[in-house]
């Protein structure tokens, strides 16, 4: 009985299993960041779990959904995600500049909550304007809007919120400076290691995410007497669009839809295929509530905890001081070195996150199409990054504490140059896999036969090793970014440097969606792979014949 509840109930057992394993590493953290760490940083933490576990409800599904919902190409949806992606991180230097002007922190996060919940709450309505193979063009602008409310919400809380744990350590080296030269040195080691503790918590809420869509929808379907498939919304769309079947999809799909209606025999097609892309879209739907009630838990844990944060530093009035040529030509030259650092490693975080946020592009489309998901929709897979996240961060914080101790501390420039590496062999391996399954384009690949699929898919261990080499590079990049930039930053310009940092995440996530193109254009798969790979190679390059520069700038 167990046995067959697992088999039955297999994405709500993984659920369970996940929370098993994520919990005692949950109050490790928090162990961990009461050990000489600013009081603060949990509750900034846990202010913005919340509002992650809101996002990634929504990012996890959020190609595939606009595929469903509109019939249109992954290559279309792709860069409305890309656009979308774009405008989540470049809006934040706007939203760090505000902050900046107003020296209003606070007021600027929970502003962008509000903002959020108003486009997540958006998003939540099932509006069609008509049949779900004929959606009035106003509907896609409307999510496009509902998207533009998110991304400007976002703008305002994210970088806003990590110039606030900045200033935290800012505030802990100039107390352990009191103390004595050793104490400041320790401190300063710990803001590492502090970033990285926050950004564990943005995964926390990241590994619950991607199950609640997947599970809704399932309910939603079942509760019509239907089943889950990944290619239904696509052979669907097809039918519906007269002459939009090619191949062999007149067969997949009417063994496919057989099986969604657990082998009722087919009387009308056309009655089918609008039956279950409308319950299938309405599904994912009303799941983006739970993103909305997200953000509203963020706002209360936020508003509960500001007092008990600081305020990044404000520019005073009365500091104006009557420097000499000599010292004012050495202030300048200081800025002009640190701000040429941050955007050197700028460059190269462009090309990373180019490369890393494939999750929910290119590696989204290869999880539905080319490995064998039937017993777990292709969105969950986005869990295993956030995952292993919440389990390798404490190794490689011991590793890189155990350096340190040995006077043989690693720099975070470096860090971030063998990160490209490890990420370059994510591709690497995917290469390889591509080049011994022979694999097609993915428009060639949907042509065929269900069967052909089938016996050429690979293994979920594909996705598992893959997810594996990329999350060990982000350990090495993303926490280390944050904290380089509250480094290297200006005092009176950390919002505005935050803003940068998220701004060239921006600029490599605007072309994201060439992953899909070359997907679904490139003649054989591992010239996408390929193409990722090589571009951080290059960029490890790049970082590496920096090393010397960028390490003594940040001393």
């Amino acid at each position: 009985m167990f046995l067959q509840f697992c088999k039955d109930h297999t994405t709500l057992v993984i659920l369970i299993a996940i929370l098993v394993v994520v919990i005692p590493f949950l109050i490790y953290y928090v162990m961990a960041a009461k050990k000489g760490h600013p009081k603060g940083l949990i509750a900034a933490a846990l202010s913005n779990m919340g509002e992650r576990f809101g996002y990634y409800i929504m990012n996890a599904v959020l190609l595939l959904f606009i595929a469903s919902k509109f019939g249109i190409s992954d290559d279309a949806a792709g860069w409305i995600y890309a656009v979308f992606y774009f405008s989540i991180y470049v809006l934040s230097l706007p939203g760090g500049i505000l902050a900046d002007k107003i020296q209003n922190y606070k007021g600027t996060i929970m502003s962008g909550l509000i903002v959020m919940a108003l486009g997540y709450l958006c998003l939540s309505i099932p509006v069609f304007g008509g049949d779900p193979g004929n959606i009035p063009t106003w509907v896609l602008i409307f999510t496009c809007f509902a998207l533009l409310l998110i991304a400007i919400g976002n703008g305002l809380f994210k970088g806003n919120l990590q110039a606030i744990v900045g200033q935290m350590y800012d505030n802990f080296e100039a107390e352990a400076a009191k103390k004595g030269p050793e104490a400041l040195a320790e401190a300063k080691q710990k803001r590492d290691e502090g970033f990285q503790i926050f950004y564990v918590f943005i995964n926390i809420g990241g590994v619950i995410a991607p199950f609640v869509a997947p599970l809704l929808r399932s309910f939603w379907l079942k509760a019509h007497n239907l089943a889950y498939n990944s290619d239904l919304p696509r052979l669907c769309h097809k039918y519906i669009d007269n002459g939009g079947l090619q191949g062999n999809d007149l067969d997949n799909l009417n063994q496919l839809a057989a099986a969604a209606q657990s082998g009722t025999p087919m009387t009308d097609m056309s009655t089918f295929c609008t039956q279950y892309l409308d319950v299938f879209n309405t599904g994912v739907h009303y799941s983006f509530f739970a993103s909305v009630a997200a953000m509203l838990i963020s706002f209360i844990i936020f508003t509960c905890i500001k007092n008990k944060l600081p305020n990044p530093v404000k520019k005073e009035k009365s500091a104006v001081v009557d420097y000499t040529p000599e010292e004012r030509a050495a202030n300048a030259k200081e800025i002009k070195q640190r701000m040429a650092a941050l955007f050197a490693v700028l460059g190269v975080a462009v090309f990373f996150w180019f490369s890393f946020h494939q999750n929910g592009q290119s590696l989204s489309v290869f999880a539905r199409d080319f490995v064998n998901t039937s017993s777990i929709a292709p969105e969950i897979w986005q869990c295993i990054n956030p995952f292993f996240v919440i389990v390798l961060t404490p190794i490689i914080m011991l590793i890189f504490a155990a350096l340190t101790r040995k006077g043989t501390p690693v720099s975070t420039p470096k860090k971030i140059a063998f990160g490209m590496f490890i990420a370059a062999c994510a591709y690497i391996f995917l290469t390889i896999i591509a080049i011994a399954k022979q694999y097609p384009s993915d428009l060639e690949f949907a042509t065929w036969t269900d069967a052909a699929k089938m016996a050429v898919k690979s293994s979920p261990a594909v996705l598992l090793l893959t997810y594996f080499f990329l999350t060990v590079a982000e350990l090495f990049i993303s926490p280390l970014g944050l904290s380089f930039v509250s480094k290297i930053a200006p005092k009176h310009l950390q919002g505005i440097c935050q803003g940068l940092w998220l701004t060239a995440t921006a600029i490599g996530n605007l072309f994201i969606a060439l992953g899909v193109t070359m997907l679904n254009n490139f003649p054989k798969q591992w010239m996408c792979w390929a193409v990722f790979a090589a571009f951080c190679l290059l960029s490890m390059g790049v970082m590496f014949g920096m090393l010397k520069w960028l390490e003594k700038i940040t001393k």
